[in-house]
This record gives structure tokens, sequence and C-alpha cells, in this order.
């Protein structure tokens, strides 16, 4: 038997592909869902979306982690050291975990799925990367007893040439996924009842939303001002017709106040369902562009659908990100560096050639130096945009300043030295 989890449609569709590509073999198999989303008794679970149907069938079962904890929330509770054993208990027996030969886990590093590897014990683990964030380094040490049962890492190939970070420091290998699979998936799910995507015209352009400020990566208010920017650039650049793809666990104020904001500025805005992937949107509709902050739908869009993007507001986000091991700082990283800009007049740039792997390396060392050592570079060649200059000092990888004048430390210290 295999366990698997999954909290998002993206997450179940890249599961579905690893099936269908016979990552898992054969046996029976539970899919458990989670909803992550700040309150999740509000919003649709996972197993409930139109799309969902589409995969329901490869899994013998589905299981809801928010119903088995409830009131609970997923994101916070951890059993603790005195309440794994009953817990285990009730897990096997509330789901037939007799004998699971394979767990299947997306973050692991966090609850709820560091939680599920704590107690389903005893069997190898396979993590899935669940976006761009698997380019990063680990964001907490795993403890010994599950960081040793992770046998590979599986991850759609978003940017090509680059390799996952990933629990790369316990030597799990990345696994790369066929991209012709994931598109099988995502074709499936978008024939499926009752998804729908918007009527727009040809070349439209497509918005997509992310959750920054639940995040705490932006205030509410300058997380709709980033929106409202997105979508006066897309005017400036003649786009009267626009489709907005909210994160499905943003809820609905990001589309309701960007619906005032098109009203001002003379655009028609189109809303796409919550729990429609931003995938299904590509393929229904073939925008004429797709902007985002540093969403992963950015990447799918140009590695898998050959459509144009472009990045916005990265470089903000980079400068108010904290701290500096904050697990987005990779994916900003990427989008940032590797995507064309959209500028607040229409104007879309190239951004200046970098090395990416080069430069992914060395912010991965920056956020987690000790869990990787080996990624030390030689030299570093400063750059305010990707660095901290206080970071880079305390590596030793940027020599300190000398002191301007003597500090008030200094000074006392020396009235107080001996004499003679």
């Amino acid at each position: 038997m295999k366990v698997f989890y999954a909290s998002t449609l993206f997450g179940a569709m890249t599961l579905a592909a690893a099936i269908d590509d016979g990552r898992f073999g054969d046996g029976r198999r539970l899919l458990v869902v989670s909803n992550n989303a700040a309150v999740p008794e509000v919003a649709t679970p996972l197993e409930e979306t139109p799309g969902f149907a589409a995969l329901r069938g490869r899994f013998d079962e589905v299981g809801s982690w928010n119903e088995l904890i409830a009131p609970l929330h997923p994101s916070d509770w951890r059993a603790r050291v005195i309440e794994v054993p009953m817990t285990e208990r009730l897990i096997r027996s509330h789901w037939g975990l007799d004998d699971v030969d394979e767990l299947v886990l997306e973050s692991i590093a966090v609850p709820p799925a560091r939680t599920i590897a704590g107690l389903v014990r005893d069997c190898p683990v396979t993590v899935y990367a669940d976006g761009l964030m698997s380019y990063g380094p680990t964001r907490d040490p795993l403890p010994a007893e599950i960081h040793r049962r992770v046998t590979r890492l599986l991850h759609l190939d978003l940017v090509p040439g680059l390799t996952p970070l990933l629990l790369s420091e316990y030597g799990v290998p990345p696994v790369t996924l066929p991209g012709e699979r994931f598109l099988a998936v995502v074709a499936e799910v978008a024939e499926a009842p009752g998804v729908a995507t918007p009527a727009v015209p040809a070349g439209g352009a497509v918005v997509l939303g992310q959750y920054l400020s639940a995040l705490e990566l932006l205030s509410a208010e300058e997380e709709a001002g980033l929106h409202e920017g997105m979508l006066a650039a897309l005017a400036a650049r003649g786009h009267d017709h626009v489709v907005f793809k909210p994160h499905p666990a943003a809820g609905r104020r990001h589309a309701r106040l960007l619906r005032a904001a098109a009203g001002r500025l003379g655009v028609r805005l189109s809303v796409a369902g919550e729990s429609v992937p931003a995938e299904v949107c590509f393929a229904a509709l073939r925008p004429g562009l797709v902007v985002g902050c540093f969403s992963t739908g950015l990447m799918t869009a140009r590695r898998y659908f050959g459509l144009p993007v472009a990045s916005y507001g990265t470089e903000r986000v980079l400068e108010r990100l904290a701290p500096y091991e904050n697990s987005n700082r990779v994916p900003l990283t990427v989008v940032d560096a590797l995507l064309p800009r959209l500028a607040a007049d229409g104007g879309v740039t190239e951004p200046p050639p970098v090395d990416l792997a080069g430069l992914v390396r060395a912010v991965g060392y920056c956020m987690q130096a000790e869990a990787y050592p080996e990624l030390r570079p030689a030299r570093i060649d400063f750059d305010a945009r990707y660095f901290k200059r206080r970071r880079l000092e305390v590596l030793g990888l940027l020599d300190r300043p000398a002191a301007a004048r003597p500090t008030t430390l200094d000074r006392l210290r020396r009235r107080l030295r001996p004499l003679g």
C-alpha cells in the first residue's frame, strides 16, 4: 500500500503524472488531502474541486487530514512526542494502514507533511516538488528518522539546466518527471465536468495572483497595489481584456479589489475560478502574455505552453523579504533573474545576462551555509538585488568596511585599559 499526500490541485496533478509514468507501480493507493488556507472552513476542499474528478480514479481511497484533526489547523498542529504512539495507531486504524510500503509527500519540511512523516513510520519516503521552491535549500533541518527514509525527489523540469537543492544535503537524488505526462493530466483536468475558464479574445493577458499578504511578505494593501500595477501596465500595453487567476488559498478579496481597479482603468476583467489550475487556463486561453510576481505558474506557462511571460514587482519583494533564509527567496531569484520584466509603462525588458545556476547556488549557500558548505563560492560579486551586505560580511564573502570613527564601546575600552 502507498500513501500519498497533497494540498493543492497542482500537487495532485503532479502525483497523477508520476503515477501515469509508472513511478509507483501497482497496489492500493490512499490519497490524504488537506486544505491549508488561512481559514480552511470557508475554502473549497481539494477533493471537492471540479478538476479533482479527473484525478480521483488513480486512487483507491481519499482521506481528509482536516477532518481527522479538526478543529486544529493542518499548518499548525504537530503531535507532541508523548502523543505520537497514540496518534499513529489512530491514523493506521482510521485509514486501514496495515502495510505501508511507501509514503509520498510534498513540502516535507513543514506541517502537515512533516507531521504525517513522523506518524506514518517504518517505510521509505518519496518527496515530490511543489513548484519553484524545489530549487532552493531545505527550509528546516529534518530529524534523522525522517531524512534517512527519503529515497528520491520527483520534480517537474521547470527550469532546464537547474538542479534542485531541496534535500540535496541528505544525498537525495532528484528525478525529473516527463513534461508530456504532466500536460496529458492538465488536458484531462481541463475536460472534467464543471471546469470552466473565462471566454476572452485571442491574445488576451493573464494576471497570476498569489497570497503574499498571507505570507506576510507584503501588506494586504501593498498586494492589492501590486495587482493593480500589473493591470495598469497591461492596459498601457493595449490589453483591454484581462483574466485574473487568483491563488486557491488567497480568498476572494483580491478579485474584488482588482475588479474595482479594472473599472477605473477601463479594462474588462474576467476572474477564473479559484479551483481552476492556472495550467488549465493556459491550455484553454492561449494568452498573449502571462504576468505575475514569482508564481510557479509563470514557469509552467513558459516551459510547457510556450507562452510569453513577464514578472512584475520582484525587486520590491526581494528587498522586503526577511529573514534572508525565507524559503521564497530562491523562487523570487529565479523568476527575477530569468524572466522578462514588465514595467509600469507597459514595456517589457529582458533581465541582464546571468549565470543562473551559479546565482542560485550562491543564494542557497547564503541562506543555509551550514547545511550546504559545498556551495560556498570562491568569490562573489555583490549585487544588492540578491544579497544582503551584512549577510556576506558575516559569511566572510565580503570585507567589512573599516570603521570611520571609534565606537562608544571602543572609547570605553581604551579608558578601562590597564596602565603600564
